[in-house]
């Protein structure tokens, strides 16, 4: 008798373990393909703590939302939409990893994200070995898709890039605002805040205006006097801060206010766009000019907005990544039907034929370099709003540089 109570356990287990092994991926198929199953997994990686959390939270959650209505219509070729996501903790080290779980054990059919240059150029070597699609949010810097001439085949994205955004706000600096004498205060660990001061200073040069003076800074400081009053003593008229995170914002402006920068137009760019900044940055902030990539007062924003704040929350923060993964996720729906399957090769092979119109303006990736072709910026000031104590985004112009 204990030897068939034995047998009949030893049984047991095999069957579970068996069993197991039959249901562990649940997309169907093998590593190599995403085409089988009863749902269709979209990766996503970014930071949900760490560095960055504000914008990765508001881009999972977006999508998220999206995902949920897109599958009570029905979802993609007749199968429900499953997000698989994970934080990389704003770490580029931390990336490889995830994205080899969301490529060869989750087997999504593309990833979604990053919003940060360093991190999506950290997915590159594993998107090419898997030729799984990556498409990037906000993530603008140049080495993103084209790394030395060379082109990533698996790096895409809906943004415009620093170059681009870097000769928008020096041309727009010069022509339209009259500067002449520029500084520039940069966060020296970010690969997107270096570009940006590089391409703005070659564009604001080439037209005749110079940068007199260019000061540092490390992520996580809080004390900017010395570098503001050096800025100060050199007697520029407006000052490029191209920050790595939008938090340096508002503890940054207070200080240009403090030491009397009144005379200084700030200048940005698409990372000064948050609730955040507009809340907490004080009235100085005023009168700044920045390059975004939709234009704020667009009532075509609207729709998005209430059901994000129907669904996290009134005081919810909706960051420029919600309008940005909103489109991402419109040109994955659109390679997905235009291939017919969730395989991810074929829906990469789609991403540069399909076209979308999307919050952020109309989305044709180009074949050649994999980003937006004929994007627009748009040029936005600030206006303080004393009764309710909150910086108002209003959109002046699209502009291109001259």
């Amino acid at each position: 008798m204990k030897l068939k109570k034995v047998l009949a356990v030893l049984l047991a287990c095999v069957l579970v373990f068996g069993l197991a092994a039959c249901g562990g991926n649940s997309s169907g198929g093998d590593s190599s393909s995403s085409g089988g199953g009863d749902t269709i997994k979209l990766g996503w990686l970014g930071a949900l703590t760490g560095d960055g959390a504000v914008w990765g939270t508001c881009e999972s959650q977006t999508l998220e939302m999206l995902i949920e209505q897109k599958n009570a219509e029905g979802g993609l070729l007749g199968k429900q939409i499953e997000l698989v996501k994970y934080d990389t903790q704003g770490k580029a080290d931390e990336v490889p990893n995830v994205t080899t779980r969301l490529t060869s054990q989750d087997n999504v059919s593309a990833i979604i994200g990053p919003n940060s240059s360093g991190q999506a150029i950290a997915m590159t070597p594993i998107l090419t070995s898997a030729k799984t699609a990556g498409i990037a949010t906000v993530a603008t810097g140049e080495r993103v898709t084209v790394d030395n001439g060379v082109l990533n085949e698996y790096n895409y994205r809906v943004c415009f890039i620093d170059p681009y955004q870097g000769a928008v706000v020096g041309s727009y600096a010069y022509d339209k605002l009259g500067k002449r004498k520029a500084a520039v205060l940069y966060d020296q660990g970010s690969d997107y805040s270096e570009g940006f001061k590089q391409y703005f200073k070659e564009e604001f040069e080439k037209l005749g205006g110079e940068v007199v003076i260019e000061k540092a800074y490390s992520a996580g400081d809080q004390d900017f006097r010395v570098q503001l009053t050096d800025i100060k003593n050199a007697g520029v008229d407006c000052m490029l801060m191209p920050v790595g995170s939008n938090g340096d914002i508002y503890t940054i402006v207070p200080q240009v206010a403090e030491l009397g920068l009144d005379d200084v137009t700030l200048l940005g760019g698409d990372t000064w766009q948050s609730e955040d900044v507009n809340k907490m940055s004080g009235p100085r902030l005023a009168g700044s000019y920045v390059c975004n990539h939709y234009d704020a007062s667009d009532p075509a924003l609207k729709p998005l907005q209430d059901a994000y704040h129907e669904k996290y929350g009134a005081d919810a923060t909706i960051e420029i990544n919600a309008y940005m993964a909103h489109d991402a996720f419109l040109l994955w729906c659109a390679a997905v039907e235009a291939a017919g399957t969730d395989e991810h090769e074929a829906v990469a092979a789609q991403l540069t034929k399909v076209e979308v119109d999307g919050l952020t303006g109309h989305i044709k990736i180009s074949e050649e370099d994999h980003n937006p072709v004929g994007k627009e910026a748009s040029i936005q000031t600030y206006v303080y709003d004393e009764a309710n104590q909150v910086n108002v985004e209003t959109f002046v112009e699209k502009y291109s540089p001259l």
